[in-house]
């Protein structure tokens, strides 16, 4: 919220958020004056008429209450967005996958001693995969680490070559650091150490303990852990330490990047109504388009509802 001036006086610019996305809004003078400050990462119940500026659509606000979380029982898987199925179904379903997928048993064993630390499965259950760009929720980086291990099995077997455990290891721990980098109820905002260290150290310094424990591993493999962990952002403009220089480190990256741009964009997609370009996105330095998609097979009929489908990405930092 931003108290602005104007010549018919100071009018507050408000931005509401839901599951459902955003939208702009404004509380017009002279009720404007009736606010001395309203406060960023509140809940708020809101009367407002939506009308059409600059063909977009903003909320004239009538009345606004900020409400307690505590106190007005808010409910906020309302609005909050939240991963498809419950964290905890995709937690058991990551361990599955470990189970069936990790050939190696010092892998394995390791991976689902991680899993099953009291504090590593809370981080699990209730972090976010970054600030805003993708996953942006509880549980988000659960789905994110979920959908890299899917992805590795699914990479793996159109390419032998690849270490297919070490992929599904590093799957699971990449980002296990979003857990004390980021913190936050309602939106969130980078921890002093998340702006000092950032979550790839902070992982790895969070897993040293695990590593050191796991007396059957190579301590050569605990380091291309390491490698592939400290690269997966690929470029150094991107936040990596370092950039990938093994098959598996270089793969990893481009995997963890398509998980990323493909829910940050189907995102941007969705919210488009029925207008085909986005606004610009300066994470992606461009507009989107949404083409009309191949109808079904059999499905030829005219004035079906045909649905849309995404562009390819660059890399940014998460």
């Amino acid at each position: 919220a931003q108290l602005v001036d104007s010549k018919n006086g100071p009018f507050w610019d408000l931005k509401f958020q839901d599951k459902s996305g955003i939208i702009y809004g404004r509380l017009w003078h002279p009720q404007s004056l009736e606010y001395e400050n309203i406060p960023s990462d509140k809940i708020a119940l809101v009367k407002a008429q939506v009308r059409s500026y600059k063909d977009r659509l903003q909320l004239v606000v009538e009345d606004l209450k900020l409400l307690d979380l505590n106190e007005d029982r808010v409910d906020l898987s309302d609005l909050i967005p939240s991963p498809s199925r419950d964290p905890k179904e995709l937690l058991i379903e990551l361990e599955e996958l470990c189970k069936r997928e990790i050939a190696y048993q010092p892998w394995k064993r390791l991976c689902l001693r991680i899993l099953r630390d009291k504090e590593i499965r809370e981080v699990f259950l209730n972090s976010p995969a970054a600030k805003s760009i993708h996953h942006a929720y509880r549980g988000g980086l659960l789905e994110h680490s979920l959908n890299i291990a899917k992805l590795c099995v699914s990479i793996c077997s159109l390419y032998p070559q690849l270490d297919k455990d070490i992929l599904i290891v590093a799957a699971v721990l990449h980002d296990i650091g979003k857990g004390w980098e980021l913190k936050g109820e309602i939106s969130f905002s980078y921890t002093d150490e998340g702006n000092l260290l950032g979550h790839i150290i902070i992982g790895l310094e969070k897993l040293e303990k695990f590593f050191k424990e796991a007396k059957d591993l190579d301590k050569e493999l605990i380091l291309h852990l390491k490698h592939i962990i400290l690269s997966h952002h690929g470029e150094y403009e991107f936040g990596s330490p370092k950039r990938p220089m093994t098959l598996e480190a270089l793969v990893f990256h481009y995997l963890d990047n398509l998980d990323a741009k493909i829910t940050s964009t189907s995102k941007i997609i969705q919210d488009l109504e029925d207008r085909d370009w986005s606004s610009y996105q300066f994470f992606l330095d461009r507009r989107l388009f949404r083409p009309i998609s191949t109808p079904n097979s059999g499905d030829n009929k005219k004035g079906t509802d045909i649905k849309r489908c995404l562009l390819p990405l660059k890399d940014e930092e998460k």
